[in-house]
């Protein structure tokens, strides 16, 4: 299966997310651990279409969805350097036309805040736990 490029803009738009975890870290400075995840999520009888997807973006993994139904399935993306590299660079490319868009450019503010490590200081941090409370919202992010 061979995935267009305006095609999978068009999924994403409808299907795909945008996702900054935050977790507790002792290990860290700041207390708390960056997690930025790129993914769609579908039922297992779409599964060949997330292999397409991976295969289009040459990363990632599908793997079972945590969700309590064993037949949901998600391709992700954790890898920073693929997130940077790959994943921004195509939606900046290629612009999503919905609200996701908004998401897609916090989710890149974060990921550039993170190249600069700015997330491993307090004030960086609070940057992004402010743009993430704005995220996946439905609402334009300012």
């Amino acid at each position: 299966m061979k995935i267009d490029k305006n095609w999978l803009v068009g999924f994403v738009d409808g299907e795909g997310c945008f996702y900054i975890g935050i977790n507790k870290s002792v290990d860290l400075n700041t207390g708390y651990q960056i997690l930025p995840e790129f993914r769609i999520v579908q039922h297992e009888r779409d599964i060949k279409l997330l292999y397409a997807i991976k295969s289009f973006f040459g990363h990632g993994m599908v793997v079972p969805n945590r969700s309590k139904d064993s037949s949901i399935y998600e391709y992700r993306i954790r890898k920073f350097d693929v997130l940077h590299d790959v994943i921004v660079p195509f939606f900046e490319s290629n612009k999503l036309l919905t609200c996701k868009k908004f998401n897609f450019l916090a989710f890149r503010d974060v990921i550039l805040m993170m190249k600069q490590q700015e997330h491993l200081t307090e004030s960086g941090l609070n940057k992004i736990i402010a743009i993430k409370g704005r995220m996946n919202r439905s609402l334009p992010i300012k």
